[in-house]
């Protein structure tokens, strides 16, 4: 997809509503920063000492992440809030969020969609993409999206001690 692109599809419930996808904008910020926050909350505090999850937080990679690559972002709008966000290059995804008050509403199956796409018409056979052993929600949405886990290693980008899943789709 080029910047400025939008597209709207239709929710994936039985609602007149829609989610909007839009290239993200400079005003996103802290609802993207606010999404992270709450989905690593619900993921990976659980799986780290107090001490540990604090220095995540304060170590200020949350606004780095987004500062660095905010523009390169496409967001789900639903219910007039930005809901989730992808983040993808060449035929890796980087990160795919949502906010979990916005959980299992086609927020997530449709910013993977837009990806797949993007990765499609840029040539791509495969999507590739990573997420941690312990995270059995985001393994079975992936799971259930047709992607494959090929490989495990350790995550070496966090320094976390965890296990990184390594998830290919071949893209048709």
């Amino acid at each position: 997809m080029t910047g400025g692109a939008v597209a709207t599809l239709p929710r994936m419930t039985q609602t007149p509503n829609t989610l909007t996808i839009r290239l993200a904008r400079p005003d996103d910020a802290a609802a993207l920063e606010d999404i992270l926050t709450a989905t690593y909350e619900g993921t990976w505090r659980p799986q780290m000492t107090p001490e540990k999850y604090r220095y995540f937080l304060d170590s200020g990679k949350i606004p780095r992440y987004v500062a660095e690559r905010g523009a390169r972002f496409y967001v789900c709008e639903a219910e007039g809030r930005v809901a989730g966000m992808v983040d993808w290059e060449k035929n890796f995804i980087w990160a795919l969020h949502v906010h979990p008050a916005m959980q299992r509403r086609g927020v997530g199956a449709a910013l993977l969609a837009l990806a797949e796409d993007g990765m499609r018409r840029a040539g791509f056979g495969q999507a590739r993409l990573e997420t941690d052993t312990f995270n059995m929600q985001s393994r079975a949405f992936y799971g259930k999206q047709g992607y494959a886990e090929i490989d495990t290693y350790p995550d070496e980008e966090w320094d976390s001690g965890f296990t990184t899943v390594l998830l290919v789709k071949a893209l048709a």
